[in-house]
């Protein structure tokens, strides 16, 4: 069975998500990384009983030695990939250039890449909307894209709405994206 390793930085619901759909099904979560020791995603991990370790960022002089620790510490899992799922960190070509690696991003790529997409999807004047799963390249969100979906905006549309709309289209599109990818390689 082939395996992934999912780097995460909060809550975790899409890695939980993953684990719930995927794991020991279509594929093993040998571990799940965050870069915050209060990322609240290692006790749902944890309840799921996926191994999982911290390596905190703030503990590293630049992003590059971060980098290449992350890197050791993914390799040490021998994953067929790693899958960010709300890893809120750009990796440098350290990473990058070494790690089969693919990235969730809430907005139709190339629109809207980096923090706050969301945000700046909602507030556009765009009537399509939605997400996109892409491999992670030293650009930021700019890999080659994997998987996107879409929805139209609707006229009474809030932010609320537009967001739970966003998510589940996150939590439908990640584990198709996986297997793709995985079924690819």
């Amino acid at each position: 069975m082939k395996k992934i390793v999912i780097l995460f930085s909060g809550d975790g619901f899409n890695a939980q998500n993953i684990v719930k759909k995927l794991h020991e099904k279509e594929c093993y979560v040998a571990c799940g990384i965050t870069n915050k020791r209060d990322a609240k995603g290692l006790d749902k991990l944890q309840k799921l009983s996926v191994k999982t370790d911290v390596l905190e960022h703030t503990e590293f002089d630049s992003r590059e030695k971060f980098d290449e620790e992350l890197v050791r510490l993914v390799n040490s899992h021998e994953p067929d990939l790693v899958v960010l799922s709300g890893f809120m960190r750009i990796l440098s070509e350290v990473f990058t250039s070494k790690v089969k690696a693919i990235n969730l991003h809430p907005s139709l790529l190339p629109k809207f890449k980096g923090a706050r997409a969301i945000e700046r999807s909602f507030e556009s004047d765009e009537e399509e909307c939605g997400v996109s799963v892409h491999y992670v390249s030293s650009e930021l969100d700019g890999g080659e894209i994997i998987l996107q979906k879409s929805f139209l905006r609707e006229d009474n549309e809030t932010l609320d709405s537009f967001s739970a709309k966003i998510k589940a289209i996150e939590y439908e599109i990640m584990p198709e994206a996986i297997v793709e990818v995985l079924t690819r390689s």
